[in-house]
């Protein structure tokens, strides 16, 4: 059966609204139609209302803003931790170079103390044994030098 809303399965024609004759329970016509007409409307309705176009709600799009601005500073802050340690381990092997400089001036400063310590005992050494005299005969030699120019 074809109504103005539509077309209608039989089976919800003769439905459970009906009664039969001998319960008691029978509807006059001009109510059984308007109950008929109510559900059709209904029904109508929501056909209607599942089949109207949907339009997408705003907090999808600021989802998606709120989404890439969050991938944005994720980036960022990874960037800022690389290029961060990057700084940090060029400045670590700048004091390490600085160190290892000063050590080297230290050492060479080491080694010329040695050389000028051993030259001065070399000198010693050479005036001790350069003597034309030895030490126990020295009162003599003087004795000799005081006596030839007399």
């Amino acid at each position: 059966m074809k109504s103005e809303w539509g077309e209608r399965p039989e089976r919800l024609e003769t439905g459970a609204g009906q009664r039969k004759a001998g319960d008691g329970l029978e509807l006059d016509a001009e109510t059984e139609q308007a109950v008929r007409n109510f559900r059709l409307s209904v029904r109508a309705w929501s056909e209607a209302a599942y089949s109207r176009p949907r339009t997408v709600e705003l907090t999808v799009r600021r989802r998606s803003w709120r989404l890439a601005a969050g991938w944005a500073l994720g980036c960022v802050l990874v960037a800022g931790s690389v290029t961060g340690s990057v700084i940090e381990r060029r400045h670590q092997q700048e004091v390490a170079r600085i160190a290892a400089q000063k050590a080297e001036e230290q050492r060479l400063e080491a080694q010329q103390r040695e050389k000028s310590e051993d030259q001065s005992l070399m000198a010693t050494v050479d005036s001790d044994v350069s003597q034309e005299v030895p030490s126990a005969m020295e009162p003599l030699a003087q004795l000799m030098e005081n006596s030839g120019t007399e």
